[in-house]
């Protein structure tokens, strides 16, 4: 597989909403600055709630710790080659394919709890995506080199911007950054259904295996959904960034 890259859990996607909100060319116009406004507080607030569900569902025990969760996956589904190993921090969980290691935060790979079962399984999710080269995926791989180039030229031109260079009064570089721009969002896009098919195998795996009841399943499945959505704010506040400077480039050709 091409340019893999760390699939990140929880609320690191690759191309973050931080990084997205640079600042508009041509300056902070109102409609921009409620866009990005809109984009910060639900990125706060699902933020919020993924803490809150993740903390209350670690005080739910269950057999078995993360580590032990994530190797029985690994195993059942014939994956020998890949490592369980213990990171420093907290929801900083992430699966490395170019290393092949499941990286599980101290509060996942030690504890037996649903949220640590439900953390674990999701980047075993990743591993197993990764041995059945699933395909989007491999599209997303394949775009990392792109959205790299992307995000260098982007960040240059911001930088001349804020100090006082006005690149945007040139139509070409005005283009320029709508497609550019345009590669991090397709990025943001296609990691969505990477991180929501992860989390099916995960749930049902831990269905099939028997590891979580009833009840705790749907605990698991609820404590995913949080972590899925911190990528769906990303993805969404990307998409009106972009449509804003698309707007702004044709008004400008007008």
């Amino acid at each position: 597989m091409p340019a893999p890259t760390c699939y990140k859990h929880i609320m690191i996607p690759e191309i973050s909403i931080l990084s997205q909100m640079a600042p508009a060319p041509g300056g902070f116009s109102p409609l921009y600055m409620l866009i990005i406004g809109v984009t910060m507080v639900s990125s706060l607030l699902i933020s919020g709630m993924l803490k809150r569900r993740f903390s209350q569902y670690s005080q739910i025990p269950i057999s078995m710790t993360g580590a032990e969760v994530a190797e029985l996956m690994l195993r059942q589904n014939g994956i020998t080659d890949v490592r369980v190993i213990s990171v420093e921090g907290q929801l900083t969980d992430h699966y490395d394919p170019i290393k092949k290691t499941v990286n599980l935060s101290e509060p996942v790979y030690h504890v037996n709890s649903i949220a640590a079962a439900a953390v674990a399984a999701h980047e075993c999710g990743h591993a197993i995506q990764h041995q059945q080269a699933y395909h989007w995926l491999t599209f997303r791989s394949k775009m990392v080199p792109a959205v790299q180039l992307s995000s260098k030229i982007l960040n240059f031109i911001m930088i001349a911007g804020l100090v006082g260079v006005s690149l945007m009064n040139n139509p070409t570089i005005l283009w320029t950054w709508v497609a550019l721009f345009a590669v991090t969002t397709l990025f943001s896009i296609v990691t969505l259904p990477v991180e929501f098919d992860a989390s099916n195998r995960a749930l049902a795996w831990m269905e099939r295996s028997g590891i979580s009841a009833s009840i705790e399943h749907e605990r698991a499945k609820n404590a995913l959904f949080w972590a899925a959505m911190t990528y769906v704010a990303a993805a969404v506040g990307s998409i009106a960034q972009l449509l804003y400077f698309l707007m702004m480039a044709l008004n400008r050709r007008e």
